[in-house]
């Protein structure tokens, strides 16, 4: 199959969906969008009616109100193929107030007269562009490629909103004013700028919960042992630099500081507020803190979503209020946040300890698991940037969070504990941009099979809740951890020293043992410990004891001294050879161990003072008492970790990173044959008539031959008749296959027969598989046959998607035929897929080596292959009725012969 590809450019996925949801403005504040409706003809009307003059004209080329039939169309149901109108409003559902309106009307099929109105307080915030970049998205999707627009000469707001969109714009100035033409198919600069907006917008809010001017702690308790008072003790203890305010409307002094009955009573305004009182106060503290001005809540009360029930209905009363007052939230049911730079020292959680400074920023979604982290930093002397407990996640998530290290010059690592996503999709794209700067550590828990998903082909029963994880991480480049344990051995080393260029390890020892245990790991991470060159094995036979082995590992004898790690740590950094060093040392009673570290620490900074700058030393000390920590060198510190396996497997988690980050960004291929609103159109009306259901075969042709894929040949027969005359047409030899929408596995039901030479044999084939289906579980259950020719060569593999309800379309690739599941050699990936993720995919399943050609099989097409996953990705993701594909066999024939998919099932759900 040979395709012509070109770039294609996806918007970041919104924070809530594209229709509805969060919009935070440029000045770190929260508003709602969501379509207008015909309720909100008052509030459209007043809207209008409170803009400025100078407001109203540019939006209407007139300074007089607009006429009750204009304002009854922008409330009407929406309907995106004609008209949609959006609304952004502040204040709760009761008492929401439009503050800004987009609209689009078609003038055509392809394009759309396009116009915004903001209110006039809300200018110079953002929503502007906002809404425009919303409108876009939306209109696209409806088959529009570009707006229209007029606007008065003088109109500079909005025709900055044009020209810094990003998109195509073209101006012409006319008798009425400007008329702008703007193209709104996605491009590179305007997905940029959308990120950047995004970007800036999301690090703004979150300012106030990590540098505060001021800390109000809400419920703040004389009660030791309550939270509140544990909280605020904490932000005394840790010296915030700012005020810290204890509100208590039952004390005049709390530990010392004057409190106030109220956060509106306090003497200045305060960015962040801590609310630690039982949860029926909760909203009554919030209205509050928005009366005081507080720009940030931090939620610790539990009782909330985390219950279920009244618990989940008051979250979202929470989170109505807090978004109304345009505020955003951490938690409830959370341990706080803290910032541990010297220049803020803020402790807004109730830990009982504070970490170090350092480069490490942390989001927990389990208090308990922060409050280990808190633990092990203290433990290990593991420095932290910041860190945040998300709890029940109602408002700023993990992506947020992300967001804001992305930008942190005090943050060069994340680290992440997650018990679910809330926006995969979304933390795909900030990971995978993240990722290229900074490493990103996961540990996921709740990985088991996805109860809910109906297995019903091959690849919705390879797919688990850990396969769409761990594929979600391979393309975003994620390091993912195995435990807590592994989380905070990740982060010594990534905390402290270089991500390696490459996999070459070498060990230096003291002892075999530990050096076999450390190259054996080595080996099973995807590491090399390769022997020295002549040369270096020359210097180090001159600098170490004879009887050192001076292979790799390097064993310097239970006798060896500090001077002989000095030497041979010098020698292997500045070799050249080696894109890590692994530094073992059981102690012997034959050196003090202080003084091996001392050596260590010396040949360290010897190294990188030659040169040696880019290679990570990583360290292991057998004592009894040693513990995870560092060597303290000038200038650096070397992890040391107490077992030799340990330093082996964080290397080979590092060094994959390094590989996954050195590699260019994958680019998301447009082709133009497609022709996805006729597949989209078969689901729709299949899904609408038969509800989720499997599609017939001339249904999956149309749908699958909308994506350009490649099939083969087939014709459907109702009878055996029909089958032998079909047979005929195709030509002999010929496949004949059972044809149903019920019955899956056809080979399992003896429904396949191939090789058919005669007509025949072609009825035969039909008889005995109608005769075996009425003999089963759905004796009804025969559509008829599908009639193949034979296909000779090429090598069998599957493809398929099965659509994750969180995840969104997971796509696979193996090798295929009926053992597919047996084997069970599939990798999958997160649609949409990059070519690169597509390469990756056909080359990281274990049966590649028989698509690179095997005792004198032809290798198959591989860019076929690669092109047909990339054409499924973009059906998977344009047409969201389709719940599951599986393509198997694809004949894979060798290079420039394509590839040819032999069967194919696609089932459709029901999507509102």
């Amino acid at each position: 199959m040979a395709g012509t590809t070109r770039p294609r450019f996806v918007p970041v996925p919104a924070q809530d969906s594209e229709e509805r949801g969060r919009l935070i403005l440029r000045d770190g504040t929260v508003a709602h969008v969501r379509p207008a409706r015909p309720g909100d003809r008052d509030a459209l009307t007043r809207f209008f009616r409170d803009l400025s003059v100078e407001s109203r004209y540019r939006r209407f080329m007139s300074a007089s109100m607009p006429g009750p039939d204009l304002i009854t169309r922008l409330a009407a149901e929406p309907d995106p193929h004609s008209a949609l109108t959006l609304v952004v409003t502040r204040g709760t559902e009761a008492d929401a107030r439009v503050i800004a309106t987009g609209s689009y009307i078609a003038r055509d099929a392809r394009s759309a007269e396009v116009a915004l109105a903001v209110a006039d307080a809300f200018q110079g915030k953002g929503l502007g562009p906002l809404l425009l970049e919303r409108l876009a998205l939306l209109a696209v999707r409806h088959g529009f490629v570009r707006f229209w627009a007029v606007t008065s000469l003088d109109n500079t707001p909005m025709m900055r909103v044009f020209r810094e969109s990003g998109f195509e714009v073209r101006d012409q100035v006319t008798r009425g004013g400007i008329e702008i033409d703007l193209g709104v198919v996605p491009t590179a600069a305007s997905v940029g700028r959308e990120e950047l907006r995004d970007r800036v917008a999301t690090v703004a809010s979150l300012v106030p919960f990590f540098r505060p001017n001021a800390v109000a702690v809400v419920g703040a308790s004389r009660d030791p042992g309550a939270i509140g008072h544990r909280v605020l003790e904490g932000a005394i203890r840790a010296g915030f630099r700012g005020g810290i305010y204890p509100v208590n409307p039952r004390a005049a002094t709390v530990a010392g500081l004057r409190a106030y009955p109220a956060a509106r009573d306090l003497p200045e305004r305060v960015d962040l507020a801590v609310i630690a009182v039982p949860a029926v106060a909760v909203l009554g503290a919030v209205d509050d803190c928005a009366a005081a001005g507080v720009r940030a809540v931090v939620v610790l009360t539990a009782g909330f979503a985390e219950v279920g029930g009244d618990g989940a209905v008051l979250q979202r009363a929470l989170v109505e209020k807090v978004r109304g007052y345009g505020m955003r939230m951490v938690g409830p049911n959370c341990l706080g946040v803290l910032n541990a730079d010297a220049g803020v020292r803020l402790s807004a959680t109730f830990a009982p300890t504070f970490p170090p400074p350092g480069r490490i920023g942390m989001s927990s979604q389990s208090g308990a698991v922060g409050l280990a982290a808190m633990g092990a930093a203290a433990r290990y002397g593991l420095g932290f940037s910041t860190f945040a407990s998300v709890g029940n996640k109602a408002d700023v998530s993990g992506n947020d969070l992300l967001q804001y290290w992305e930008e942190d010059p005090n943050t060069d690592v994340v680290l992440l504990y997650l018990e679910s996503f809330g926006n995969p999709r979304r933390f795909a794209r900030i990971a995978r941009r993240v990722g290229r700067r900074k490493p990103v550590v996961v540990l996921q828990s709740g990985l088991t099979r996805s109860g809910g998903r109906a297995a019903g082909s091959h690849t919705a029963a390879l797919a688990t809740n850990a396969t769409a994880v761990q594929a979600l991480f391979r393309q975003t480049g994620v390091i993912q951890a195995a435990s807590l344990e592994e989380m905070f051995d990740l982060a010594l080393t990534l905390g402290s020293q270089p991500v390696p260029r490459g996999r070459r390890v070498s060990i230096v020892t003291n002892a075999g043992g530990p050096g076999v245990l450390s190259a054996d790991a080595c080996e099973a991470s995807g590491l090399a410990v390769p022997e020295p060159s002549v040369a270096l094995r020359d210097r180090l036979a001159v600098l170490l004891p004879a009887a050192a082995s001076v292979g790799n590992p390097i064993d310097l004898i239970a006798a060896a001294g500090p001077e002989a790690y000095r030497r041979a740590i010098d020698a292997v950094l500045t070799s050249g050879e080696f894109d890590a060093v692994l530094v073992l040392y059981t102690p012997v009673g034959l050196a003090e161990p202080g003084d091996v570290r001392k050596a260590i620490a010396s040949a360290v900074a010897g190294a990188r003072a030659a040169g040696a700058t880019g290679v990570p030393v990583l360290a292991c000390v057998l004592d009894q008492d040693a513990d995870r920590g560092f060597v303290e060198c000038p200038g650096e510190r070397v992890p040391c970790y107490p077992f030799p396996e340990t330093p082996a497997r964080v290397l080979g988690k590092v060094a994959a990173y390094g590989a996954w980050r050195d590699q260019p960004d994958g680019a998301y291929p447009d082709f133009p044959d497609l022709h996805l609103a006729i597949a989209q159109s078969v689901c729709r009306e299949v899904a609408a008539k038969r509800g989720g259901d499997w599609l017939a075969p001339d249904e999956a042709r149309a749908v699958l031959e909308a994506a350009g894929l490649p099939l083969v040949p087939t014709e459907f027969a109702g009878t055996a008749d029909e089958a032998a005359a079909a047979a005929e047409r195709v030509g002999f030899p010929v496949a004949v296959k059972l044809a149903s929408r019920r019955i899956i596995h056809k080979s399992d039901v003896g429904g396949v027969h191939l090789g058919l030479t005669t007509a025949a044999g072609v009825r035969a084939a039909f008889a005995d598989i109608r005769e075996t289906v009425r003999g089963g579980d759905h004796p009804d259950a025969m559509d008829g046959v599908t009639v193949q020719p034979m296909l000779r060569g090429g090598v069998e593999v599957m493809a398929g998607v099965t659509h994750d309800p969180l995840f969104g379309p997971l796509v696979a690739f193996g090798l295929g035929g009926v053992h597919v599941e047996v084997l069970g050699d599939v990798a999958f990936r997160v649609a949409p897929l990059t070519d690169r993720d597509a390469a990756e995919m056909v080359r990281g399943i274990r049966g590649f080596r028989l698509l690179e050609g095997y005792r004198g099989h032809p290798p198959a097409d591989v860019a076929a292959l690669e092109e047909a996953l990339l054409r499924l990705s973009r059906l998977a993701e344009e047409v969201p009725e389709i719940a599951e594909i599986d393509l198997n066999p694809i004949f894979a024939f060798p290079p420039g012969e394509g590839c040819r998919v032999a069967d194919a099932r696609v089932r459709v759900r029901p999507v509102r």
